[in-house]
């Protein structure tokens, strides 16, 4: 389905109710920041049910029945933790009427754990092994339905030339996306996918720039790095994906213009900008001259809506790097 994450994970716990046979299901996805499972569908439970499965209370149950671990579906008559001693289970569960179930832990194909799909019944019967089998067997396209990288491989493919790329977390983070190379593999050093987070400001959904980096090992070069805001899909700590990709035509400006222009996109006047590359304001004039002629702008703010279309600039923060 090309809808998103709630809705996936929706269609996925009806469609799997002939097998799960459940009264009451959910299926949460883990925020690794929060330490929290963001329950993002639902059926047949009550809001204090589905509160306490978001709390870090409920992640502790997880972690002693190990389910964060397992990569095989947890009935609860064999859990290794007797459900007597599980706050979920004595305080939630049990009280709603639920007698039986299995826990899935949703498991990507490349090893990834995502989260926790759950089912119960009113019936004390438990899930049969042939059933179990079967959710085994379809775990990993489960938990490729509602990967929230899915979205975001999506979008990358949409990026003409991008050869590498990271998703930055709100902490700052940097995860790999599935399938694609990561920054090391271009030789963007941390130091740059800090700095690209913070050109991401509120209401800016996207930006395109040129950072130092590698088009093979050893030899240093400009690429372009286009940075994308996560859409708000859950768990939600995904803030923004970088890509990387060679540079546009650089229309023959030189490393210095394309400083000069990253002062100039970002607001900076002519005397400020000779402040920041230690250059006269002379200089800088001449500079700002030879950016307009080359890039057949008649000011500089034409030049800088254009390097800013086509990110066709460094930006100041790389000088300090």
């Amino acid at each position: 389905m090309p809808s998103g994450v709630r809705q996936r994970a929706e269609a996925l716990i009806e469609a799997l109710r002939p097998v799960l046979r459940h009264d009451a299901a959910w299926l949460s996805l883990l925020d690794p920041e929060r330490w929290v499972q963001e329950p993002v569908a639902a059926h047949g439970h009550q809001q204090r049910v589905l509160r306490h499965l978001a709390s870090a209370a409920f992640m502790v149950d997880v972690m002693r029945v190990g389910m964060h671990r397992q990569h095989r579906p947890i009935r609860v008559f064999d859990s290794p933790v007797p459900v007597s001693e599980l706050p979920v289970w004595v305080d939630y569960f049990a009280p709603a009427g639920l007698a039986e179930g299995v826990s899935i832990p949703l498991v990507t194909a490349d090893g990834r754990y995502l989260g926790l799909l759950g089912a119960h019944t009113e019936s004390p019967e438990p899930l049969g092994d042939d059933a179990l089998d079967l959710l085994v067997m379809l775990t990993p396209l489960i938990a490729h339905a509602v990967d929230p990288l899915r979205t975001l491989t999506t979008l990358a493919g949409m990026v003409r030339d991008a050869r590498a790329g990271v998703v930055l977390t709100r902490a700052g983070r940097s995860e790999e996306l599935p399938g694609m190379p990561g920054a090391r593999a271009v030789g963007v050093s941390p130091a740059v996918l800090d700095l690209v987070g913070s050109l991401l400001t509120p209401g800016r959904t996207w930006a395109r720039f040129l950072v130092p980096g590698e088009d093979r090992p050893g030899h240093g070069t400009l690429l372009q790095a286009t940075a994308l805001a996560c859409p708000p899909e859950p768990p939600g700590h995904h803030r923004a994906m970088v890509l990387f990709g060679p540079p546009p035509q650089t229309y023959g400006l030189t490393a210095r213009e394309l400083q000069v222009l990253g002062l100039v996109v970002e607001g900076h006047t002519n005397a400020a900008i000779a402040v920041a590359l230690h250059i006269t304001a002379r200089t800088a004039v001449g500079h700002l001259e030879h950016i307009m002629r080359k890039l057949g702008a008649e000011s500089r703010t034409a030049a800088a809506v254009r390097a800013d279309r086509q990110g066709l600039y460094v930006p100041s923060g790389l000088l300090r790097i």
